[in-house]
């Protein structure tokens, strides 16, 4: 009963990281506050204009420093992997830290599709 216990206490205090998952494709910015991820299993809404917003969006590097496609201006998108938590109907809940990966990686996997 005590092991039950302590298990139980130390599955609580696991911190939120440790639900994470890792999803890796095109991070798509191509308007302001407008942000989205397209991997190879779905389209996660990170940020809508005016609406929803991902917890963590600060931990979103400044495309720019890494290879990345210029649309409208300053917007565009890169590849990147997000360590985040999601919910079913396509929503990043919290993003807990990402990775600017080069766009020849999302090229070359085809679950994805570059975006236009």
């Amino acid at each position: 009963m005590k092991r039950l216990f302590a298990i139980c206490i130390s599955l609580l205090l696991l911190p939120a990281t440790a639900l994470a998952e890792t999803r890796c494709g095109w991070l798509i910015n191509p308007t302001p506050r407008n942000w989205t991820l397209v991997d190879a299993q779905n389209e996660w809404l990170i940020m809508l204009q005016g609406g929803y917003e991902a917890k963590g969006m600060d931990k979103i590097k400044d495309m720019a420093e890494g290879e990345h496609v210029t649309i409208n201006y300053s917007h565009g998108y890169a590849c990147f992997c997000m360590n985040v938590s999601t919910e079913k109907d396509g929503i990043v809940r919290e993003i807990y830290s990402t990775r600017q990966l080069p766009l020849s990686k999302c090229r070359r996997d085809p679950a994805l599709s570059e975006p236009r």
